[in-house]
């Protein structure tokens, strides 16, 4: 049976890279079928007749998807986004979902995949400042500090704390202490679709209209 993980990756026409190191591999089921389920190998030209609305749609799902929110929770992070006062709504929108506890655990290589991340911060393997957090979606802040806890240090999770997935490094708006098992946000997550991959201004575009 096909992993769920793999159906969203061949719906999306791309690897989103959901299972972290072995999206990797020559098991990766992107790689032998990359067409979406339930559609012929002989079809691989459907993408290109795809409307507006339908592209728009097709890079909000792949955003939601890399994320690991739910259609609610990621609305929610859209409306706020462009509620905001001041600024360019993309750019709110990827700074909040950037900072995000998992997320930061994830980018800091303590974790293969987004949703590994999320586990390990539910499991309160991790320190925001001198508190122990179990909120995935906590938002943190400039200056705060994201460390692991010191009862899990010894934990076989992070006996390879620091080696990233291949083509995954560190942002600059983190300094990373790896003999501390300690990073703290030093900036704000700056949107670059060129380097992302993803197209934010399409996402606000599909829920403005």
């Amino acid at each position: 049976m096909s992993d769920p993980k793999c159906k969203i990756c061949r719906r999306a026409g791309e690897k989103l890279f959901l299972k972290g190191a072995k999206c990797f591999t020559p098991k990766c089921a992107f790689e032998r079928r990359p067409t979406p389920p339930g559609r012929p190998l002989s079809e691989r030209k459907h993408r290109s007749n795809l409307t507006e609305y339908g592209i728009q749609l097709r890079e909000k799902q792949k955003i939601r998807n890399v994320y690991g929110l739910t259609e609610k929770q990621f609305y929610r992070y859209v409306k706020e986004a462009t509620d905001a006062k001041g600024g360019n709504p993309v750019d709110h929108l990827y700074a909040r979902l950037e900072r995000r506890l998992d997320n930061v655990v994830y980018r800091l290589g303590f974790a293969q995949s987004r949703v590994q991340a999320r586990q390990m911060v539910s499991h309160g393997h991790f320190m925001v400042g001198k508190r122990k957090l179990t909120i995935p979606s906590y938002e943190v802040g400039t200056n705060e500090a994201v460390s692991v806890r010191e009862g899990s240090k010894g934990s076989p999770l992070f006996t390879q704390s620091g080696e990233k997935p291949k083509g995954q490094s560190v942002p600059n708006w983190l300094t990373f202490d790896q003999a501390k098992l300690a990073a703290t946000v030093t900036g704000v997550p700056k949107y670059d679709r060129g380097e992302t991959g993803f197209n934010f201004q399409s996402v606000i575009e599909f829920y403005s209209r």
